[in-house]
């Protein structure tokens, strides 16, 4: 993984990420398992919606990343 000789699990990533005390969805979009660009437009939508509270922005945000990881999760396992 060091060397760029094979990709690193959806899961690997989201343990380095805790240990890291990073978002996960940085190190997937760096690993190239995530659009950066979708991820982007996503979270830009809901940071963009004036009829959200910012709690509520939060909270969808972060069901985002969480479902965008589990489906990665789920492909790698299929």
């Amino acid at each position: 993984i060091e060397r760029g000789l094979r990709k690193p699990s959806a899961e690997i990533l989201k343990s380095l990420a805790r240990a890291l005390s990073l978002q996960a969805e940085s190190l997937y979009q760096r690993a190239g398992l995530l659009d950066e660009a979708a991820a982007a437009s996503v979270i830009d939508a809901i940071e963009a919606d004036e009829q959200l509270a910012t709690r509520e922005k939060k909270i969808l945000i972060d069901l985002y990343r969480t479902m965008a990881t589990q489906d990665l999760t789920e492909e790698e396992t299929s």
